[in-house]
C-alpha cells in the first residue's frame, strides 16, 4: 500500500469520527431531549467541531499524527494523539473564550475524550488490518543485496514500517566480505551452495518483487551484471546511497539531463526552537527538582550509610565536544550490584534524576542524545560525531526504543541523528511522554519475522558460492 494513501485514509477516518463523536457527546450529555435551550447549547458546539477538523488537519501536516511515519510504536502513537488532542482542546477553549460562545463544558469534555479514544482505535484497527495482510502473504517481498551496516539499517527500517506492506524475505551478499552479517530478526540455521542460475530460481521460488542494493562499496562489474539480469526477469531493483552523510542531512534528488544528483542540506537548529526548548527545560526541571530530591531522600540516606557519597559525577562529552561533569546516584549497574533496591533504581533510570541540576545549568537538556564517556566519544566515527551537534539529554529517541547508555553507539546514533533531523518542540514533549511508557515496558521486546539469508560470491570462474540461511518465527 502507498504510505501517502494510508495517511489520507487515516485522516479521513479521523474527520469522520469527529462528526460521530459530536453526536455521541450530544447523546451522553442531553439524551434524546428536544428542549430548545439545550438545543441552543448543542448548536453552539457545531463551530467547535468545524474548528477541531481544521486544527487536526493542520496538526497532521507536520506532527505525524497518522502514527506510522516514524515506525509503528504504540507509545509513540498514544503520546502523539494525547499531545495533539491536548493542543486541540486548548485551541478550542481559546476560540470559545474569544468568541464568547456558550457550550456545555460536560458535552465538550465528552467530545474530547471520545476524540482521543476514537483516534487511537482508528490507528489500532489500521495496524490490525496491515498485520492481517502480512500474515496472509499480501506483501511486497524484498531481498536486500548487502551485508554491512547499510543493509542492516534498511532491514530494520522496513521491519519498523508495517504500513509499507513490505517484508524482507532474505539477504544476498558476496562471501568475500569478511564482516559477519548481523541483522535484527535474522538468525542463521543452515547453509547451502547455489550456482548463478540457482539464485534466479531462488528469487522466483520466493516470489521476490524487489532487490534493494545496500552495499558498503561501489558494485563490482559482476554485481552490476547480476542486477541487469535480475531486472530482465521482471524483479524491481532499488539502490541505497552509500554515504552515511544522509543520516545527518536532508537529501533531495535532482536530475540534469537524466543524470541523478543528491543534494544534501543540513537542517540545523532554528534559533526560535533553541530558545523555546531551553525555556521548557528550565521550567520543567525547576518544577521537578525539589520534589524529586525530597522523594529520593531515603535513597540518599541509604547510600550515605553504605558508601558515604550518595551522588557521584562522571566526566561526559556534551554539545560540540564540550566536557562537563554529569551527576547521578552513586549506584552501579544492575549487573554489578548485589542490592535489589539499587538494581531497581538502575532499571527504572532513577539514578539519572540528579541530572535535573545539569539541565538547569544548561549542560544538558531534558530531551536529546545521551552523553557518552570521553573514552567512547574518542572512538566515534565521522558520522557518529554528528550527534554532538545537539545538546545531550536525560532521555531521547534511542532511550524510548529501549537503548541504554551501555548500548551500542552505532544503534544509538541512528536514532539520535533521526531526532536531530526533525527538531521541533512538540516532538520533545512527545518523547517525554513516551519515556514514562518506556520505563514500565522496558522488559518487553518485539517478536521477529522469519527470513532467509544468502551468501554468494560473484561469478569469476563459473560458480557462485553462497551460504543460505532460513529461519521461521512468528510474525510481528
Amino acid at each position: 500500500m502507498n504510505t501517502r494513501r494510508l495517511e489520507i485514509w487515516i485522516l479521513l477516518a479521523d474527520l469522520a469520527w469527529m462528526g460521530l463523536a459530536f453526536l455521541c457527546a450530544d447523546l451522553l450529555r442531553f439524551g434524546l431531549t428536544w428542549d430548545p435551550n439545550e438545543r441552543a447549547s448543542i448548536n453552539a458546539l457545531v463551530p467547535f467541531v468545524v474548528a477541531t477538523c481544521t486544527i487536526w488537519i493542520a496538526l497532521s501536516a507536520f506532527m505525524q499524527m497518522d502514527g506510522f511515519r516514524g515506525g509503528w510504536k504504540l507509545s509513540t502513537v498514544f503520546s502523539h494523539l494525547l499531545l495533539g488532542t491536548a493542543c486541540t482542546f486548548a485551541m478550542l477553549l481559546t476560540v470559545g473564550y474569544l468568541t464568547r460562545s456558550y457550550v456545555s463544558r460536560l458535552a465538550l469534555a465528552y467530545f474530547v475524550l471520545l476524540l482521543i479514544s476514537g483516534f487511537l482505535g482508528v490507528r489500532c484497527l489500521a495496524r490490525l488490518l496491515l498485520r492481517w495482510k502480512h500474515e496472509g502473504g499480501d506483501v511486497w517481498r524484498v531481498v536486500i543485496l548487502g551485508s554491512g551496516r547499510v543493509a542492516q539499517e534498511v532491514a530494520s527500517k522496513i521491519e519498523l514500517h508495517p504500513e509499507m506492506l513490505c517484508r524482507v524475505v532474505g539477504m544476498l551478499f558476496p562471501n568475500q566480505e569478511a564482516e559477519e552479517l548481523v541483522v535484527p530478526g535474522l538468525e542463521q540455521e543452515n547453509t547451502a551452495q547455489l550456482s548463478t542460475l540457482d539464485i534466479f530460481d531462488l528469487l522466483a521460488r520466493e516470489r521476490v518483487n524487489e532487490v534493494i542494493v545496500a552495499l558498503g562499496q561501489a558494485p563490482t562489474a559482476e554485481i552490476r551484471t547480476l542486477l541487469v539480469r535480475i531486472r530482465d526477469t521482471g524483479v524491481q531493483t532499488t539502490l541505497v546511497p552509500q554515504s552515511y552523510e544522509l543520516y545527518a542531512s536532508r537529501p533531495r534528488l535532482v536530475t540534469i539531463d537524466e543524470l541523478p544528483l543528491f543534494q544534501l542540506h543540513d537542517p540545523g537548529l532554528r534559533r526560535r526552537y533553541v530558545v523555546l526548548k531551553r525555556a521548557m527545560d528550565v521550567v520543567i526541571a525547576a518544577i521537578l527538582l525539589v520534589p524529586s530530591w525530597i522523594l529520593l531522600a531515603p535513597a540518599f540516606a541509604a547510600l550515605w550509610l553504605k558508601k558515604r557519597n550518595p551522588v557521584r559525577t562522571e566526566l561526559r562529552c556534551g554539545q560540540y565536544g564540550q566536557q562537563f561533569r554529569m551527576l547521578r546516584l552513586n549506584i552501579d549497574r544492575a549487573v554489578r550490584s548485589d542490592s535489589w533496591l539499587e538494581s531497581f533504581f538502575d532499571r527504572m533510570s532513577i539514578t539519572e534524576v540528579p541530572q535535573l541540576w545539569n539541565v538547569l545549568r544548561g549542560q544538558m537538556s531534558l530531551v536529546g542524545p545521551r552523553p557518552d564517556p570521553l573514552v567512547r566519544t574518542s572512538q566515534y566515527s565521522e558520522w557518529q560525531q554528528r550527534r554532538l551537534k545537539v545538546k545531550p539529554g536525560m532521555t531521547g529517541l534511542a532511550q524510548v526504543h529501549g537503548l541504554r547508555e551501555y548500548s551500542s553507539s552505532e544503534q544509538k546514533t541512528r536514532f539520535d541523528l533521526q531526532y536531530a533531523l526533525n527538531p521541533y518542540l512538540l516532538w520533545d514533549i512527545s518523547l517525554l511522554l513516551q519515556t514514562f511508557w518506556t520505563l514500565f515496558l522496558r522488559l518487553f521486546s518485539a517478536r521477529r519475522l522469519g527470513t532467509f539469508d544468502v551468501n554468494w560470491k560473484p561469478e569469476t570462474t563459473g560458480d557462485m558460492l553462497p551460504n543460505a540461511h532460513r529461519t521461521q518465527s512468528s510474525a510481528d
